[in-house]
């Protein structure tokens, strides 16, 4: 079965190149090119989708509040596909439901792979762009918190602390004092408790203490 695929970018360009570039994998069917965020939402509300590659800034609506309705009343996930890595869409975007953020000039092959990664159920973020999402929870004051921290264990606080300062699994598990093995399931423990699904969520939560 082909994993189903819209694309909406206002640069025609830019779109139809991509439709060319995915339709010479086999695993997709490109279903339609569209030109903005309300197009895009609209044919996910009518038809059945698997992935919507939207770009960020178009005109109508842009692609960070189309990825909004359409995790909330389609079951279409979204992949955030950019030549503009701001922290402020970046940010937006993973709270809003993207299920990845990738920087168009990926090469066509790791555009593929984001793409069957998150219809597997992953979530995928380049590492670039987590990079920036890092520095810019870094220079929150210090990483203060608005979590309700009773919902949690102190070490589950710890974690999610060192986390949102770009911590990595191997480094907390040094700065701890505790396995890799044991730092992932205090990891799973905290994505259980929040409904989260992924790391850079979590540091998101931490800080701003919602989860939306």
């Amino acid at each position: 079965m082909k994993i189903k695929v819209i694309l909406a970018d206002d640069n025609s360009f830019i779109r139809e190149g991509l439709k060319i570039i995915l339709n010479t994998y086999e695993e997709f069917e490109i279903l339609d090119t569209l030109n903005d965020g309300q197009e895009a939402v609209d044919y996910c509300q009518k038809h059945e989708v698997d992935i919507a590659l939207l770009d960020v800034r178009m005109p109508n609506m842009n692609g960070v509040e189309a990825t909004k309705i359409i995790s909330e009343k389609t079951n279409t996930k979204a992949i955030i596909l950019t030549t503009f890595d701001d922290d402020e869409y970046i940010l937006d975007a993973v709270k809003n439901g993207a299920k990845g953020y990738l920087l168009k000039n990926n090469d066509p092959e790791r555009i593929r792979d984001a793409i069957k990664s998150v219809y597997n159920g992953n979530s995928i973020i380049q590492d670039v762009v987590l990079d920036k999402i890092k520095s810019n929870l870094m220079e929150s004051k210090e990483t203060e918190t608005k979590i309700d921290t009773k919902k949690f264990t102190e070490r589950e606080v710890s974690i999610m602390s060192l986390i949102a300062k770009g911590y990595s699994n191997k480094a907390i598990s040094k700065e701890l004092y505790i396995s890799e093995g044991t730092v992932a399931n205090y990891i799973t423990s905290i994505l259980n408790k929040t409904g989260l699904e992924h790391r850079t969520q979590i540091a998101i939560y931490y800080i701003t203490g919602k989860i939306d």
